[in-house]
């Protein structure tokens, strides 16, 4: 396609050109991602995704959409960013395991203030990452330059993810009874919820976030800016091994509000305080920031990004199947009767 130039476009501050260099770029990332089932690449007004049915009886699709927050400050504080994508991708595709679906396609939403498409293929490059460690396809986004609605240098990010599962196999907690294991899957750090607590307390200038800290072994924007653990090839595995109950992603609410998501009525979490060993990062937050820890657990992960629940006699298969892939899964707790809800002791 032969590129134009625009000049009165370019004088309301939206740079064709720029966009032409951003699709130019992303493109070999996002056919980097590509499985089977993928039609035709980007560019297009759509994107194609024929999905495999072979062995499902009743398919069902199951969609989850999310945005990074105001993690992506401190990208802007920093100028890095080529983590943010990843997490944009993690907070969609964890939430489509839970239901026991595999995510097959993933879109994406930059808008920016001004287009930089060095900035923007960074960022893109961390979807692609994202798509590639869960799996599943990028298979078209939209990059919208918006002047005067973004201040200089910030843009937002959003993603959209379409998982497939058979309706006998989804998992919806409606099978859990007291007696049933809790287990945990560790989280990398904040993930991508809290934020704006977590700025507050710590501040978000570069000199501030630059500040090296012994006890997380690294400086305080490198610990913030970790990106969400993806979890989709560990819950595949352990799937084809133990029959799960139901599965939670522990995002922004903490333990209190995601926790009883999973839980059918009648049936109350109890979690054993002991078991959690809180990272480094949790403890100096609470500290600096003077947060009671029933705060904490009702904001942040504290260590757990996930939590799945078993008959408490696939315990050590579960564990053996969650540690192959390389999660450190550990007991949580266990159901009790109660009321549904979440119960730390």
């Amino acid at each position: 396609m032969k590129e134009r130039e625009n000049k009165s476009y370019a004088a309301s501050g939206v740079n064709i050109n720029a966009g032409y260099e951003t699709v130019r770029r992303i493109k070999p990332m996002a056919e980097s991602t590509y499985i089977p089932g993928v039609m035709g690449t980007v560019g297009g007004f759509g994107g194609l995704f024929a999905p495999d049915l072979t062995g499902i009886e009743d398919p069902v699709l199951v969609s989850g959409t999310d945005g990074v927050g105001t993690k992506l400050k401190l990208a802007f504080a920093l100028g890095r960013h080529d983590t943010v994508g990843i997490d944009c991708v993690a907070m969609c595709v964890n939430d489509v395991i839970c239901l026991g679906a595999k995510p097959l396609f993933f879109l994406d939403y930059l808008a920016v203030g001004k287009l930089d498409p060095a900035v923007a293929s960074d960022v893109v490059s961390g979807v692609a990452e994202g798509c590639r460690q869960a799996g599943c396809a990028l298979i078209g986004g939209e990059t919208a330059e918006m002047p005067g609605f973004y201040p200089p240098g910030e843009y937002d990010l959003a993603g959209f993810c379409v998982g497939l599962g058979d309706r006998k196999k989804l998992w919806d907690g409606s099978t859990i009874v007291p007696g049933d294991a809790l287990i945990a899957l560790p989280s990398s750090g904040l993930h991508s919820n809290g934020f704006s607590l977590a700025r507050k307390v710590f501040g978000e200038t570069e000199e501030t976030l630059r500040e090296p800290l012994p006890a997380l072994g690294c400086t305080l924007g490198e610990a913030l800016l970790t990106p969400t653990k993806i979890y989709v090839r560990a819950v595949h595995a352990l799937k084809s091994k133990v029959a799960v109950k139901a599965l939670c992603h522990i995002t922004g609410g903490g333990f209190y509000e995601n926790i009883p998501r999973m839980l059918p009525e009648g049936v109350t979490a109890k979690i054993d305080a002991a078991s959690l060993s809180v990272p480094p990062l949790f403890r100096l937050l609470m500290e600096r920031g003077h947060i009671p820890p029933d705060e904490m657990y009702n904001t942040y992960n504290m260590g757990v990004g996930m939590v799945a629940a078993v008959d408490a006699s696939d315990v050590p298969e579960t564990l053996d199947a969650l540690r192959a892939s390389g999660e450190n899964a550990f007991v949580l707790g266990e159901c009790v009767p109660g009321e549904r809800g979440v119960s730390l002791w």
